[in-house]
Parts: structure tokens; sequence; C-alpha cells
């Protein structure tokens, strides 16, 4: 069996959703865009690609990466829509590995694409009626009123600090660090090797070249996120606001998954990969479970991991984890994620992928491990080692 590792790894800047420098272009441009830019980091022919797996969430159907891969001039490369939600590109990325470890597929193009700016409003026939429509959300689970499958804020967030005990000062405190992480990494550069520049029109109607994740905020200070109302003022102690949530946003990212045996040089090595499912009520839990899962497949400890991306979906989930493990804060997030960065849902795990290979690689190799958990009761991480 070939040992599946990582030979190209880039994502766009992440813009922010509806008012935004990516506003106007569609996701099937940004996979366009990633794909092609994916595969000439490769180095490698486009001819040798066997597949391309791209993540896409309430995206209404259709297939991203085929798409992409025709636009390349790729055409005899076919391609898969994957939907986990929030985990679908980890999930991309670990169908590639599997494809490549079984020997089957030698080189795969895997990740994921998010235009929440773009995205349908679907609509449905009502039951009962002939010609009557209503608006219509595609939900990972039955709507009930401790899991309402179209508000994440009481499903992730809240129910999540709850079973934790997470007050909202520990919320808005990891949010504050993370926007100043953020900022401090752009600022740094730290992100350039990663970003692909792509040329986008704008609201304005003029063509800029977009390089800099647009989210985090320069200005955010502790006072700014103490003043924000809770989301639900109606639920007695609701903690959850809109500063200690991720952002609505868009990108894309990927990385090309081959085999040892490819004579390609490695960026990092893939030890392992899963999905899990828990309660919907316990959504947030899902990065937990999701981190034990694979650490387990890997047969490593927390002790093993130098670096950790945990999505922060709502900052809850990562406070979560980091109480559960007793994970040093300082090796969590270290450039921020989805409360300063963003959280283009269907992009974010394979942007957390591409920050965790290059920083690694800077900073002599190890273990880097990202985690998250996604709509309906789910999660999934993936284990890398530069």
């Amino acid at each position: 069996m070939a040992q599946p590792v990582i030979v190209s790894a880039a994502r766009t800047a992440i813009g922010t959703a509806r008012k935004g420098t990516l506003a106007q272009t569609p996701a099937e441009d940004l996979a366009t865009a990633i794909l092609t830019e994916t595969v000439r980091r490769s180095g490698i022919d486009p001819a040798r690609v066997d597949d391309v797996i791209f993540a896409e969430s309430l995206y209404g159907g259709g297939d991203l990466a085929r798409y992409a891969a025709v636009v390349a001039g790729m055409t005899d490369v076919p391609g898969i829509a994957v939907n986990r939600h929030c985990t679908g590109s980890l999930s991309s990325i670990g169908l590639a590995a599997a494809g490549v470890a079984s020997g089957m597929e030698k080189v795969v193009v895997a990740g994921g694409v998010n235009s929440s700016s773009l995205s349908p409003r679907l609509s449905r026939r009502v039951p009962g009626t002939v010609d009557q429509v209503e608006p219509w959300y595609p939900g990972t689970h039955p709507n009930t009123p401790d899991a309402p499958n179209t508000d994440m804020s009481i499903t992730v967030g809240w129910n999540s600090a709850q079973e934790f005990g997470i007050t909202r000062e520990e919320m808005d405190a990891w949010a504050l660090r993370s926007h100043q992480r953020a900022i401090a990494a752009i600022d740094a550069g730290k992100f350039a090797e990663e970003i692909v520049p792509i040329k986008v029109s704008t609201l304005d109607g003029s063509v800029v070249e977009f390089a800099v994740d647009e989210h985090p905020r320069r200005d955010t200070s502790a006072e700014k996120l103490a003043s924000l109302k809770v989301l639900h003022p109606e639920i007695e102690g609701f903690s959850i606001t809109a500063g200690n949530a991720s952002g609505v946003n868009d990108a894309a990212a990927a990385v090309t998954v081959a085999g040892s045996d490819q004579g390609l040089e490695a960026l990092a090595t893939i030890r392992a990969w899963v999905s899990v499912g828990v309660e919907p009520a316990r959504t947030g839990v899902g990065a937990v479970r999701a981190i034990e899962k694979v650490l387990d497949r890997a047969g490593l400890s927390t002790d093993d991991v130098k670096l950790w991306e945990i999505n922060e979906a709502f900052a809850s989930v990562p406070v979560a984890a980091c109480k559960h493990f007793r994970l040093d804060e300082e090796r969590v997030n270290f450039f921020g994620s989805g409360c300063s960065l963003g959280h283009p849902i269907a992009a974010s795990g394979a942007r957390m992928v591409n920050t965790l290979i290059y920083e690694l690689r800077r900073t002599g190799g190890g273990i880097g491990v990202a985690a998250m958990c996604a709509g309906g009761g789910q999660g999934g991480a993936l284990v890398l080692e530069v």
C-alpha cells in the first residue's frame, strides 16, 4: 500500500460574504482557480490526476469538481461533489488519501469550495398542493427545540457551552485572541505561501487582485465584544453573540494527494483521517469525539501533537476541546480561525490543512491535527506529519 502524501496545497484568501471582495465571484470560478493552482504547484502533468474531489455545502446540487476540471482543460479527469457540511473538505482529503492508499488512484486533488454570497435560495412545492411553493432549507437532521436545524447558535454554540461549563467571558476572550492572532499573522505574511491571488470583479464593477483575508477586525476589543447582544435574549443565560461565532464567508482551498511511490516531493504525510457522529443536540462535541478517534487511529496521544487547528464554528468548540484534553492554547488556532478568518463552510477543513502544513514546515516539522464539528451531529479530523 502506498502512503498518502500531500504534494501541493493552496487556498484563496477568505472573503466576507455578500459585501466582501468575493461577493460577485461564483463558486465555479473559485473552484477552477484553486484546482488550476493546486495542480500547478504540484509540478505534475494534469493528465496524471485521477480524480478531483471537492466539498460543497448548501449549493443546490451539481458537481463543482467536475465543472472546474472541464474549465481547467482536464476533461479526462472526473469529479466528485462531497457534502458533509463543515467537515466536507476534510472528508474530501480523507477520501483522496483512501483512494491512494488502496492503490486504486495515484494522484487526486481534494478540497472544498464555498460561496455563501451566491449560494442559491432553495424552494419546493408545498405538500398537498399542486403549484404552491415555499422556501426550503435542506436540514441535516430533524428539527427539534434542543437542536434546531437552521440555528447553529443553539445546536452548536450554546449547547456546547452548557455541556462544558463555558462562560461568555471565556468565549469572548477566545474570539478576541483569534482576531489578534489573525491580524498578526497577516501582518507577518504568514499566509502568503498558501494563498493564491485571484483577479475578481467587485460590487462596484472594478477588477481587483484578492490576496489577503479580509474578515479579521483590527478594531476588535474586549469591550466591543462584551457590548454585543446575545442572539437569543429570550433564553435565560444565553451567551452566544455574533462576536464569539464564526463569520459567513467565501473561499476555496485544496491539496494534491499522491502516493509516496509516485516520485513527488511531499509537503506532508497523511497519518489518519476520521468522521464521527454524535447526537444532533451535541454537534459541538463532534470535534472532541473526532480528535479522540483520529488519535487512536494514528496511534498517537495529545502530547505527540505540535499544532492544532480546531475550527471556531463557535468559540465554545475549541474552548471545549482545550478543556477536555487539557491542551496548550498557545498551540491551538495559532493564526486565528472561524471567529476571525471566517468559516467558508465547505472550504474550512482544507484551509486548516493548508495552514498546518506551511507553519509546520516553517517551524521544523511535527504532527498537526485539524478537527471540526459539522451540521447534523457530526465531526471530522485529520492527522498529518511534516
